[in-house]
């Protein structure tokens, strides 16, 4: 095998077993774009003229699941562990979408040129022959590498019946050229432009799974901007257009959609997490509902906007199918982005108190989302004093009880203690007192706790349940009336 090739040996073997079994083989794809790009590949596709079965007679392990002649065959063990199989299709015919997504049929052909003219993009229709290892041969039909070299996605043949075939390849164009920094060629941008109705087609996991590329690729503002001129977005993600000329103003320069995208960019140029992007993005998609004006200061106002923002948020990441996990993680940090950063003006129990909203794990990545914000605004200093002062703040806090988990006494204790059955009664005490240690944590001592828990105790239990169960809401009601008296006096939303 060659030295440096960016090949790995599972993939070589895969070629030169085909080869050596009498067949033809060639990479192709995906695989041999990202080659000549100098990029790793992330999956690794071989074409031949063998069928299915005769794949699966000269490979030891290997799966066969589809109708599209589509054969995994599976490494033991592997040199690099990302190969942990290689997908070896047929060279094939296919005829008919009426689904918008699978070829009505399939048929296995001789010639690779047939294989070649049914791919979706120019860049991803270059085939490549191995030697010991390396390149040996190119077979490009349709100018892929010339467009590799001049950056420019192009449909194989007529853009119209690609895109008629599968119409998620719209947004893989769209993709592609954001991840590779590549520009989309003028017809086939037209072309997604007439076309983009038919995205509604696609299921939702699929479009999900071609979004989350794009707000994980390195230019998702542009790619956002892009889905939007050629009406993809306006299909399955119509909430987040509504921001679209709406102003802002104070401290706001963008109107609502500018700040959001420019949040998303931000978020990518630090390389931050899939939860985070997203919520860059929808941290204020609530704002469009909520502004109202105010006479007094000659401003908008978007009095509870993070509360509409994040369930409709929740709305739109369950009807793309993402994770319950990132579902949830993303509703609490738009739900709760708007925490005050006066540091003159919030206490720490106030900072406890976020941290048990958002979640220990989670506060940290709030934190991020806030700085997305701030940039998103036009600001260019990402770390000011006030943000600075409040991971401090954050910091202490955390050295504190910030759950019912982590009070010095427990429910058996209580019982213990108190004398008393188990029961509800066991839940209101310790919430009860977990209201008090999160307003002062020197508290939080067993000599405190169980003579408090005591007196809880002999409480009848209508006023045990209102105080464990109505204190928490009631403070943070109150809290939540002092934050907006305190921005509507700094003018702030």
């Amino acid at each position: 095998m060659a030295q440096n090739s960016p090949i790995p040996t599972e993939v070589v073997n895969v070629v030169t077993g085909l080869e050596k079994a009498g067949f033809q083989a060639y990479l192709v794809g995906g695989c041999v774009r990202d080659i000549f790009l100098g990029r790793k590949p992330k999956d690794w596709d071989v074409t031949t003229n063998a069928k299915p079965e005769e794949i699966q007679k000269i490979f030891p392990k290997t799966v066969y699941e589809n109708i599209f002649g589509t054969v995994a065959v599976i490494n033991e063990t592997t040199e690099d562990e990302t190969v942990r199989s290689v997908e070896v299709t047929p060279y094939r015919l296919e005829t008919g979408y009426s689904d918008r997504r699978h070829p009505d049929q399939v048929s296995f052909s001789e010639k690779l040129e047939d294989d070649l003219k049914r791919r979706d993009l120019t860049i991803n229709a270059i085939a490549v022959s191995l030697s010991d290892g390396a390149i040996k041969d190119i077979v490009d039909l349709y100018g892929g590498f010339a467009d590799i070299k001049a950056k420019i996605i192009r449909t194989v043949g007529k853009p119209s019946d690609r895109f008629n075939e599968d119409a998620l390849r719209m947004m893989r164009a769209v993709r592609l050229a954001v991840e590779l920094g590549f520009t989309i060629e003028k017809d086939t941008y037209t072309a997604i432009q007439s076309q983009n109705k038919l995205i509604k087609d696609v299921s939702a996991e699929r479009v999900r799974d071609e979004f989350t590329k794009i707000v994980m690729s390195p230019n998702p503002k542009i790619g956002l901007e892009m889905l939007h001129e050629t009406a993809l977005l306006s299909h399955f993600l119509p909430e987040i257009e509504r921001g679209i000329g709406v102003e802002q103003r104070g401290t706001h320069i963008y109107d609502v959609w500018e700040h959001l995208v420019r949040s998303l960019q931000h978020a990518a140029d630090k390389e931050w997490g899939l939860e985070i992007r997203l919520s860059a993005l929808f941290h204020d998609i609530g704002k469009p509902k909520s502004r109202g004006f105010s006479r007094e200061s000659n401003s908008y106002t978007f009095y509870g906007h993070e509360v509409i923002g994040s369930r409709e948020t929740r709305q739109i990441l369950e009807r793309m199918k993402f994770s319950r996990a990132t579902v949830e993680k993303v509703y609490k940090l738009c739900r709760w982005h708007m925490f005050f950063s006066d540091t003159e003006q919030i206490s720490l129990s106030a900072v406890r108190r976020m941290i048990v909203n958002v979640g220990r794990e989670n506060i940290w990545d709030l934190m991020n989302v806030r700085i997305c914000d701030r940039i998103g605004t036009g600001r260019p200093k990402e770390n000011p004093y006030r943000l600075r002062k409040y991971k401090a703040m954050i910091e202490e806090a955390l050295n504190g009880p910030v759950s019912v988990s982590m009070l010095k006494i427990d429910g058996k204790r209580v019982m213990d203690v108190c004398k008393i059955p188990a029961g509800p009664k066991i839940g209101w005490i310790l919430h009860a007192l977990f209201e008090e240690v999160i307003e002062d944590v020197k508290l939080n001592t067993p000599e405190y706790l169980e003579k408090r828990a005591n007196e809880l105790s002999v409480m009848n239990e209508k006023e045990l349940k209102a105080l464990g169960e109505a204190g928490k809401d009631r403070k943070e009601e109150e809290g939540e009336k002092k934050v907006q008296e305190i921005r509507k006096k700094h003018f702030v939303s």
